[in-house]
């Protein structure tokens, strides 16, 4: 049975002020209800003035997405009934939004490009916030720092197959938006998505406020699994809103699904129709990340997955640019397959990490001072540091404390000797020609060791101590 999946993805710009209001964005650490106005509150007599700033912000993801800006767009209320709704309505855009007919390119889940259509992007404000207190308590929160912040939504053509492919989506979406500055991924709510799917003849359910990418692919999961077992069992797929629930990682059902007649859809009266094709000309567009990664691959010489890899967040790029002159290979290596690691273990971001010792250390491995194995101890020391908000030693110092430095293969012949003599099992392997066992005893020899000989030529000499009896 085929998959079939679309994304309405809601991103919250970075504008100072709220997209009707003066009210600023700024409010994480403030207490709730302490950035409205009568405006955001909905009290009656309170007109809204649209935010230029949001609206150039929408136009820049327009023309990056290769989409058709509308000669003449609108705004339009869309009244449903939710307690952080103080309005009883929401300013959205209905049958002129932003811009239509655009495209964002992902890899499917065979590897090979695919593009996914965007349907549409549109502009409306954020509904405020409930706070739902312990279960039991019968009754809720609601903060209102949130309502009127301005969100672009951007819709999908049903042309997802997997929740794989939809979470790539979202990555790659990510990335352009935050090329484009206009979208803080760290913002706790900067993005949500509602998510559409259904087996191939069957209903269409949607899952509701998906908060973060992981999420979107285990509901997503869940919705798959959950679908099919129905079908399997001859039942039908009702159509219908679930929400997602993270912590257990399954969708409960809400509601029965609204249809667009439900929302009465109307023209915003207080807010004129506006006109900004004629502004897409003028906005000029950062090196987007596929430019960036085909330029990585040009410039530096690096595979394709590293490119993908490097250029997936501007930070990580930016970082990896400014390092890659010691041996660009390398430094994409050591960036993508091996700092990249332990930053996720740790929590921790690119930007928390000193280029200027990164740079010594991938010095440290080009030259041979230290070996790899030695390289990856000094660097978890070094994030360790950062982590604790220590100073960051530089490499070469904590190699020399450490006593780290690369030696040679002969060095540790009685290591090597000793490792031999207290293993006669794997010695034995190794001779019945068992490769397993020479990595065995060449990995304790690197335990000994700390790391600081190469494994490659401890391998050739302890070959060929046990072939020659040295022993």
């Amino acid at each position: 049975m085929k998959t079939i999946i679309g994304l309405e993805v809601h991103v919250q710009l970075s504008t100072a002020t709220k997209l009707f209001c003066g009210c600023s964005t700024d409010y994480r650490d403030d207490e709730p209800n302490t950035h409205c106005c009568p405006i955001c509150l909905g009290l009656p007599g309170a007109l809204p003035r649209l935010n230029v700033r949001a609206v150039e912000h929408g136009l820049k993801v327009a023309k990056a997405l290769n989409m058709e800006v509308l000669e003449e767009s609108e705004f339009a209320r869309k009244n449903y009934f939710y307690p952080d709704l103080p309005k009883g309505y929401q300013i959205t855009q209905y049958d002129k939004p932003l811009a239509v007919a655009g495209t964002v390119e992902i890899e499917d889940d065979e590897g090979h490009e695919k593009i996914v259509r965007i349907s549409r992007i549109h502009l409306e404000e954020d509904p405020g916030r409930l706070i739902h207190v312990a279960s039991g308590s019968g009754y809720s929160l609601v903060d209102y720092n949130r309502s009127g912040i301005p969100l672009l939504e951007i819709v999908t053509e049903p042309d997802l197959r997997s929740p794989q492919e939809a979470r790539r989506f979202l990555n790659r979406l990510r990335a352009i938006l935050e090329y484009l500055e206009v979208f803080d991924g760290d913002r706790e709510g900067g993005l949500r998505v509602d998510a559409n799917i259904s087996l191939e003849g069957s209903e269409r359910v949607e899952v509701k406020n998906i908060s973060s990418y992981k999420g979107v692919e285990k509901a997503l999961t869940f919705e798959v699994t959950r679908q099919r077992n129905l079908l399997r069992r001859g039942q039908k797929v009702g159509r219908e809103t679930r929400h997602f629930m993270e912590a257990r990682g399954i969708t409960t059902s809400a509601r029965s699904k609204e249809e667009e007649q439900d929302y009465r859809y109307f023209t915003e009266p207080d807010l004129r129709p506006f006109r900004v094709a004629d502004l897409v000309t003028g906005i000029e567009l950062p090196e987007l990340p596929t430019a960036r990664k085909e330029r990585f691959m040009a410039e530096y010489g690096i595979s394709l997955n590293h490119a993908r890899t490097l250029t997936g967040d501007p930070r990580l790029a930016d970082f990896y640019e400014e390092v890659a002159y010691v041996d660009p290979f390398l430094a994409a290596t050591w960036v993508a397959d091996t700092l990249l690691g332990e930053l996720n273990y740790r929590g921790m971001r690119i930007t928390d990490v000193p280029a200027n010792r990164f740079i010594e250390l991938l010095a440290l491995i080009r030259s041979g001072t230290i070996t790899d194995t030695v390289a990856v101890q000094v660097l978890r020391e070094m994030l360790d540091a950062c982590a604790a908000g220590r100073p960051c030693e530089p490499p070469a110092v904590i190699v020399k404390r450490e006593g780290l430095v690369r030696g040679e293969g002969e060095e540790f012949a009685d290591v090597i000797r000793d490792v031999i003599a207290a293993n006669p099992q794997a010695v034995a392997d190794y001779r019945a020609g068992k490769k397993g066992a020479l990595n065995f005893l060449v990995g304790q020899v690197m335990k000994e060791t700390r790391g600081r000989a190469d494994p490659r030529e401890l391998g050739r000499i302890v070959a060929e101590y046990i072939d020659t009896g040295e022993v």
